[in-house]
């Protein structure tokens, strides 16, 4: 499990309207214990794609990094983790 520390949110533009819906990505800064299998020295970053269509809204996308290089984490997300960031973007994808 982690917690969310700081994060940044920015529409994802769609000139050609090509996306159905909005698109929002999610930067999140994470933190994780030291005895997780997701830990690293240099800090771990969440990178979310969080579309909203007809006003409901669900990760279409994520992956983990590494926030000092941005080199990718082949981890996937447990269910409660999961839950808990599709809550997070639901209550910040305004503030983009």
């Amino acid at each position: 499990m982690f917690t969310i520390q700081e994060y940044t949110v920015e529409t994802v533009a769609d000139p050609f309207r090509i996306l159905e819906g909005e698109r929002y990505e999610f930067m999140i800064d994470v933190e994780v214990e030291e005895d997780d299998e997701l830990f690293h020295e240099e800090g771990v970053r969440l990178r979310v794609v969080y579309a909203v269509i007809d006003g409901n809204g669900k990760v279409v996308r994520y992956e983990f990094q590494t926030a000092g290089t941005g080199a990718y984490l082949d981890i996937e997300m447990e269910d409660d983790e999961l839950v808990m960031v599709e809550k997070f973007c639901a209550d910040s994808f305004k503030d983009a």
